[in-house]
């Protein structure tokens, strides 16, 4: 007895992780770039 899996579950899963993957880093590279602006703002204006 042979037990066919349906192999594209699994690479439309790991291509979904990757794309959540890659949208978290840039929201987070985002977010601390604003932060770091910031922040260079503030000690130009002292």
């Amino acid at each position: 007895m042979q037990e066919n899996l349906d192999h594209w579950t699994f690479v439309i899963a790991s291509y979904a992780v990757g794309v959540a993957g890659v949208l978290g880093l840039t929201a987070w590279a985002w977010l601390t770039m604003r932060a770091a602006e910031a922040r260079r703002d503030r000690s130009r204006d002292r």
